[in-house]
């Protein structure tokens, strides 16, 4: 299950971003979290500038896998301090740039105190406003990451989950929650399990949201 639910956030974050790049054909997009995330390749329009922001050691694996390339810059550090805000708006040159940031697999990692730092950072940074895409997972599933396929088998723990993701527009003034969505209306199309799951535990799938500030 673990392996459909990725591949329809992929579908629905990059049909997302698409859409938004499509009316911000210039955007500035930062990657929290990156990993080995390379979506900016599948939502590149020759224009857009694109940031992978993630932990040092994070980094280094991710420049042995992937190389250098125009308006695409890789940044080490902790999404929960500004240092990273400012090498953006330096790389732009712009300190009243309006990105579009977007937390994949990340939030549900975070206590939501780290996350209401998280929100802050983005107010605090980018005064100007901005986009967030970011995934939560239900609240039913904090603490139980042994009882997940994958996750189990790393030392990883669910931090924190979500009812609505009006709980996380709640945490700090200024953020307003435009839309959010299951990933079971993706799931469910393509298969068996996906129908079945989508119909059992209709709240138990993660979700992504789109917030502004």
């Amino acid at each position: 299950m673990s392996h459909e639910g990725v591949i329809a956030r992929t579908i629905m974050l990059d049909r997302k971003l698409k859409a938004i790049i499509a009316e911000q054909p210039d955007a500035v997009i930062v990657n929290i979290g990156a990993g080995f995330d390379d979506r900016f390749s599948r939502v590149d329009n020759g224009k857009i500038r694109w940031f992978d922001v993630d932990f040092p050691d994070s980094i280094k694996a991710r420049r042995k896998v992937f190389p250098e390339r125009d308006r695409v810059k890789m940044i080490e550090g902790d999404a929960l301090e500004s240092h990273w805000c400012d090498e953006v708006k330096k790389e732009v040159g712009n300190e009243d740039v309006k990105p579009i940031v977007i937390a994949e697999g990340l939030f549900m990692y975070l206590t939501m105190e780290q996350i209401r730092t998280l929100l802050n950072v983005l107010k605090n940074n980018f005064r100007a406003g901005g986009t967030l895409i970011a995934e939560q997972n239900c609240k039913m599933m904090q603490g139980k990451e042994k009882y997940h396929d994958t996750v189990k088998t790393t030392k990883a723990h669910f931090m924190s989950g979500t009812d609505s993701a009006q709980e996380i527009a709640d945490l700090t003034d200024g953020f307003t929650l435009i839309e959010e969505r299951s990933f079971n209306e993706e799931m469910k199309k393509y298969t068996l399990g996906g129908k079945i799951f989508a119909f059992l535990l209709p709240k138990l799938n993660d979700r992504w949201a789109l917030f502004i500030w």
